[in-house]
């Protein structure tokens, strides 16, 4: 059986009958798996940059088996080509599914089923351990931290992100490196990966004996983020929407007039003409320069929303639709979403398409001095999510569509870049994996605001920082819901005010009750009712009353303090891809209780933080992790790890405690 493996250069070939199985090192301490029935492997790397130098040894067994082994880990690969994957103690970490003493059972542990068209629908199956935890995986809109027993869609939706990295409380990493609409389901008795369509199986794996060897070696192969400017570290002002120029630079001046820290501003979606024209609508924003000037001189950075739809009605329409810039739908009408008009997305895995667009934006934003980007409906957000009608550049969206927000945070990366710019960050509203390494800041999208969205958005957070997005934040009270005049959404907008302080990025933003429509005084040439969008009520932090602004001034100012911290955090997220919140058993892997707390997290290396999740709650029961001294950051108190303890959290007060405060002050 000699004759079914090659070992050459450091790589594991099995064949037999038509298939390819492909095992070679990928970084320290990793491998990557590739099996196809193609005559050639598909050569795209998708989510991998080019490996790390690594060192792999092969080998036969006497069993007729052969292995590879890479640092901390070796795949060992059966005769009948069946993979077991093992640590450097040799304790079995992850193994396709097996149909030993099964009796008559057969299933294939990667199973190619042939479509139409010449491509696979793919399931690569694996053993289950019921007892095993695991983390990671995007953003998907569930309370639960610990996915196991979860079944996730691989595909891309307003606040869903499939980013398919998990992380493995048995001690390994597992990037799914497809980005083909599929589904995972970490079943207690099996684990199955879907593509529906592909070409070949593709993941990468890694092993480590704690869970920042793991993340380190993931973010070694996909990249890391950019370094943090300044002005992320921050509080954003943000809402729906500020409809002209003096609007917006009065709320600029006064935040200043009331001496309240202001870093970032935004200028949300339809302040242009039309959806595809990429520029400022002059009759409401008349001298962007001169506004963009102002900022500055207040020490502000404006950041403005980009979509990436086209209207037909766009003067850039025609042409990128005779270039072939833009989605095709494969059947029925010419049209991807229907939201204040027909339009088509422009196809960002298209090369030539993103220097288009990037050079309609650099025109009109860039070059006017706008330095911030707010790539928004990422998904793409189709108006039906009918994923078989879509094609790309790239392939057909079933085979290729998860990559898509990728391309678009490309798209403005690649540009600023062009132009000098070394500290890139953009917010985006959807993700996969590497999207990291073009300055993605990823938000979670159009959210309820209540208790239960902030609990979601808690785990969503932590589980984006596994899969690899340090750069994460929330619509600070939720987008969808929220009516200023109710006291109700007052209290969760105070403790999701308090918890953003604590996020990597401080931002606030809504769609709040009730609407105001257009302003009293209209812009010279907008006709009274002609069709613009109006906006959400004010959502400035002195628009919720004296009790709800004075805690919002406390914890703006607490965040100006926490600059050093924060900064700290967004290096180490550059230099290791570490996350910036990071769930407890990342930094106390020694500690069981860490692995099963799901409603806490370190802020960087020293600040332990608790939100208060629901409402009425005044009182929270926290457990503080063994090895470490706590300090409660709002009475002093100090009190020694492994231990439950009941805190007291009035509406003015998060808990936060630092760890060993002998050895950190703030």
């Amino acid at each position: 059986m000699e004759n079914l493996f090659v070992l050459e250069k450091g790589r594991l070939l099995w064949r037999y009958g038509n298939e390819t199985l492909l095992i070679q090192p990928w970084g320290e301490n990793s491998l990557r798996v590739r099996s196809t029935f193609l005559p050639q492997m598909p050569p795209e790397d998708w989510a991998l940059t080019e490996p790390v130098n690594a060192v792999a040894e092969t080998a036969m067994e006497e069993d007729g088996a052969a292995r590879i082994t890479c640092g901390r880990i070796t795949a060992k690969v059966s005769p009948k080509g069946k993979i077991a994957f093992y640590n450097q103690k040799g304790k079995l970490l992850l193994q396709e599914y097996r149909t030993e003493g099964r009796h008559a059972l057969h299933k294939e542990p990667r199973e190619f089923i042939p479509t139409p068209g010449g491509d696979w629908a793919l399931t690569a199956r694996f053993e289950s351990e019921p007892r095993e935890k695991l983390f990671g995986m995007g953003q998907y809109q569930q309370p639960y931290l610990d996915i196991k027993g979860c079944t996730m869609e691989l595909a891309q939706r307003n606040s869903q992100a499939s980013v398919p990295f998990c992380l493995s409380s048995l001690g390994y990493g597992i990037l799914w490196n497809n980005p083909a609409v599929g589904e995972v389901t970490f079943g207690k008795n099996i684990t199955e990966w879907k593509a529906r369509s592909t070409r070949a199986l593709d993941y990468w794996i890694t092993a480590g004996d704690t869970p920042a060897q793991i993340e380190e070696a993931y973010a070694a192969v996909t990249g890391t983020v950019p370094i943090m400017p300044e002005y992320g570290l921050g509080f954003w002002q943000c809402k729906l929407r500020y409809l002209c120029q003096e609007e917006l630079l009065e709320v600029a001046r006064e935040y200043k007039r009331r001496n309240l820290p202001i870093d970032v501003i935004v200028i949300d979606f339809f302040h242009w003409p039309k959806q595809g024209d990429w520029k400022f609508d002059r009759r409401f924003w008349p001298d962007p320069e001169a506004m963009i000037a102002e900022l500055r001189s207040l020490g502000i950075q404006l950041m403005v929303s980009i979509w990436p739809t086209v209207d037909k009605q766009s003067e850039n329409f025609e042409e990128m639709q005779r270039k072939g810039y833009l989605v095709r739908c494969d059947r029925g009408m010419q049209v991807t979403q229907n939201f204040m008009a027909e339009t088509l997305f422009y196809d960002a895995t298209n090369p030539d398409a993103r220097a288009f667009v990037w050079e309609k934006a650099k025109q009109n934003y860039y070059d006017a001095g706008v330095r911030v980007f707010w790539l928004d409906e990422a998904e793409p957000e189709y108006s039906v999510y009918d994923f078989d009608n879509y094609r790309y550049y790239s392939g057909t969206n079933l085979q290729t569509g998860n990559i898509y927000p990728v391309m678009y945070a490309k798209t403005f990366f690649d540009g600023m870049t062009e132009q000098g710019q070394e500290q890139v960050v953009n917010l985006i509203r959807c993700a996969w994996a590497g999207i990291q390494k073009y300055g993605a800041l990823v938000w979670s999208g159009d959210i309820e605001s209540s208790f239960r969205s902030m609990r979601d958005q808690l785990c969503i957070g932590l589980n984006m920082g596994i899969a690899g997005i340090p750069w994460w934040t929330t619509d600070i009270g939720g987008f969808y819901g929220g009516d200023i005049r109710d006291e109700h959404f007052k209290e969760c907008l105070i403790r999701w005010f308090q918890w953003g302080a604590f996020c990597p990025v401080f931002r606030l933003h809504g769609d709040r009750d009730p609407h105001t429509g257009l302003p009293d005084t209209l812009p010279e040439g907008v006709m009274p009712g002609e069709n613009i969008l109006p906006s959400g009520a004010a959502n400035e932090v002195w628009s919720y009353g004296e009790e709800a602004y004075a805690i919002f001034v406390k914890y703006m100012e607490l965040r100006e303090k926490l600059r050093p911290v924060v900064r700290e955090a967004m290096w180490q997220a550059h230099k290791n891809g570490t996350p910036v919140m990071r769930t407890l058993f990342y930094e106390f892997p020694d500690d069981p209780q860490a692995w099963e707390i799901e409603d806490e997290y370190l802020f960087g290396d020293h600040l332990l933080v608790a939100p208060i999740l629901e409402e009425g709650q005044r009182v929270r029961r926290i457990y503080l992790p063994a090895g470490a001294t706590w300090q409660n950051l709002e009475t002093g108190e100090q009190v020694e790890g492994g231990a439950w303890y009941d805190v007291d959290a009035p509406l003015d007060v998060i808990p936060v405690f630092i760890r060993d405060p002998q050895k950190f002050k703030l």
